[in-house]
């Protein structure tokens, strides 16, 4: 090796240090953790995409949905919440009157009877269809032949739903020497039929509510599958029995699955219209034992063309609705457990 040569060699090693703190300077000057995509397209963590137009693009994108938004929900329900306010009949031009329509709802006894019938309805219908579903989901979480034919099976129901075929059915099967009076014969049972006795007519739309109880029993089934056997093992060991083990273990792991459950149908038992104006039609037959809330606001707007009056009922209900549920909201502390949770 020549004198030139080891010259350039010790020269290269004195610069190698300077390139190496300048590549390193650069790193420094990246954000923690990004990838190589992110340092290549400029977007990463601290950083924003520099591509002009996915904004509007974006904005392109949901305007159905933002169009639909507006002109089929928040549009109705603005118009609504005025009508509200005012006496009209589909007929004339609105005459605005203030809360004199909600006022008048206290003097109104079909209305007071309504919500009774209503409250009844959710009080009974919803413990017994969640408890049904529960039950049917415990007996089908374990793995046996032909379990995707009995979830289908009791998962049907709950896709006809509160149709007008399904109502007009119930009403045939409930009448009067009908099918369900027969059997009901033959084993001693003689009290005619469900659909003209006022005592029987609410339970009869119960156990229509309670029969479509598969919505519910997938999402339970779900979270039961979600359980750890761990726990149950565990248990076992401590010498805790099957109701002990549903108590103890089933039941705080899927309390939140119950709670949604509880939400769920609970609004949607304010709701029950078809089923309930099908079998007793607009005066709630017999003798108002199936007036339900919308069927008396169906009869205020449709039958009577309060239209009005019938604004006002609506957002009785939407604000009896949302009282109960932050109730329930509310109680969650007591019985709800979430994973990690320290209560």
């Amino acid at each position: 090796m020549t004198t030139g040569q080891a010259g350039r060699g010790h020269a290269a090693k004195e610069q190698r240090p300077e390139m190496t703190t300048s590549r390193t300077a650069v790193r420094r000057d990246e954000p923690a953790g990004s990838t190589p995509d992110e340092r290549r397209t400029g977007v990463g963590p601290g950083r924003r995409s520099r591509r002009p137009g996915d904004g509007p693009a974006g904005y392109l994108f949901l305007s159905p949905w933002i169009l639909g938004m507006l002109l089929l929900t928040v549009g109705p329900m603005a118009a609504s919440l005025y009508l509200s306010f005012t006496d009209y009949n589909l007929f004339t031009a609105p005459r605005w009157i203030g809360l004199e329509n909600y006022r008048r709802m206290f003097d109104d006894s079909r209305w007071l009877q309504s919500v009774r019938v209503t409250g009844w309805y959710v009080l009974i219908a919803v413990p017994v269809k969640l408890a049904a579903a529960l039950a049917v989901a415990l007996l089908l979480r374990r793995r046996r032949r032909g379990e995707g034919f009995y979830r289908a099976a009791f998962y049907g129901p709950s896709l006809i739903g509160a149709s007008v075929s399904v109502a007009i059915v119930w009403r045939a099967l409930f009448n009067d020497d009908a099918v369900v009076d027969r059997l009901l014969r033959t084993v001693g049972i003689d009290i005619g039929g469900w659909v003209g006795n006022p005592d029987l007519s609410l339970p009869m739309l119960v156990l229509l509510a309670v029969w479509q109880f598969g919505a519910p029993m997938v999402i339970f089934l779900a979270g039961l599958k979600q359980v750890p056997a761990e726990l149950y093992e565990a248990a076992q060991v401590d010498g805790a029995g099957p109701w002990r083990r549903f108590r103890s273990v089933t039941l705080p792991m899927i309390s939140p699955v119950v709670f949604f459950n509880l939400l769920l149908e609970t609004i949607n038992s304010f709701q029950i219209f078809t089923s309930a104006y099908v079998i007793g039609g607009r005066n709630g037959s017999p003798a108002g034992s199936t007036l339900f809330y919308t069927v008396h606001l169906y009869d205020r707007g449709f039958a009577d063309f309060q239209m009005g009056y019938a604004s006002a009922l609506a957002w009785m209900l939407l604000l009896g609705v949302g009282l109960v549920t932050a109730f329930l909201f509310r109680t969650t502390r007591g019985w709800v457990h979430y994973a990690g949770d320290q209560r």
